[in-house]
C-alpha cells in the first residue's frame, strides 16, 4: 500500500493539477489538516527536481495563506472552531501558557515552531487567539515556512536522482523515520509547549 501511495504521488507530480494539490495540502495543514505538506513536497521534488524551487515557493505561499486562515480562526472563532481544533490535537490545556509566552517571545515562537514538525496550525490559531501582530505574523511565517520548504527542496534538488533511488529502495525506512519525526514533533510540543 505504501508503494502504491508513493507511486501515485510521483505520477501526480507529472500532472498539471499537482501544484494545486500541493498548495491545497499546504494551506490546510497550516489551519486544520493534520498531515504536513512534506508528504507531497518530497515525492514531487524527487519526481521533478527542476521544479523543486517552484514547489517550495508554492508550498510556502499556500502555507502562509493557510496560516492567515488559522490566525482568523484563533482571532475570530476561537471559542468554537479554534478551541475544538486545539483540543483535537491535545493542546487545550497549553494554550493559555502559550498565549502568555507570546507577549515576551512571540517572534521566536513563530520562527522556531514554524521550522519543526510541531503542527503549524497550533501556532497560527494561537497567534490569532493571542492577538499577535498580524504584520509580524505574516513576515515571520514567510521566513520560517520558506526556510523549511526551501531547505527540503534544495536538498532534494542537489541530491537529485540519488535521493529518488535512496527513497525508493528504502521506502519503508524513510516513511518510518518521517513518522517518527512527526510523532516526535507532536510529543515534543506537548512537553515543551
Amino acid at each position: 500500500m505504501l508503494r502504491r501511495l508513493y507511486d501515485w504521488v510521483i505520477n501526480l507530480a507529472e500532472r498539471p493539477q499537482a501544484t494545486w494539490a500541493l498548495a491545497g495540502v499546504s494551506f490546510a495543514e497550516s489551519s486544520f489538516f493534520p498531515v504536513p505538506p512534506d508528504v507531497m513536497l518530497v515525492p514531487m521534488c524527487v519526481a521533478q527536481p527542476k521544479k523543486a524551487w517552484w514547489y517550495a515557493l508554492v508550498c510556502t505561499m499556500a502555507s502562509v495563506v493557510g496560516g492567515l486562515f488559522g490566525y482568523a480562526i484563533g482571532a475570530l472563532l476561537y471559542e468554537s472552531v479554534g478551541l475544538f481544533l486545539i483540543q483535537l490535537y491535545g493542546y487545550g490545556d497549553k494554550v493559555e501558557a502559550f498565549s502568555q509566552a507570546y507577549a515576551e517571545y512571540g517572534h521566536w515562537i513563530i520562527l522556531i515552531k514554524g521550522l519543526t514538525p510541531i503542527p503549524y496550525k497550533v501556532v497560527t490559531i494561537t497567534s490569532g487567539f493571542a492577538h499577535y501582530s498580524l504584520f509580524w505574523f505574516i513576515v515571520l511565517s514567510v521566513i520560517t515556512r520558506g526556510l523549511r520548504f526551501f531547505l527540503v527542496a534544495g536538498l532534494l534538488y542537489w541530491i537529485g536522482p540519488s535521493a529518488r533511488t535512496f527513497i525508493e529502495e528504502r521506502l519503508g525506512l524513510v516513511t518510518a523515520l518521517f513518522a517518527v519525526l512527526v510523532v516526535g514533533g507532536f510529543i515534543a510540543a506537548v512537553y515543551l509547549f
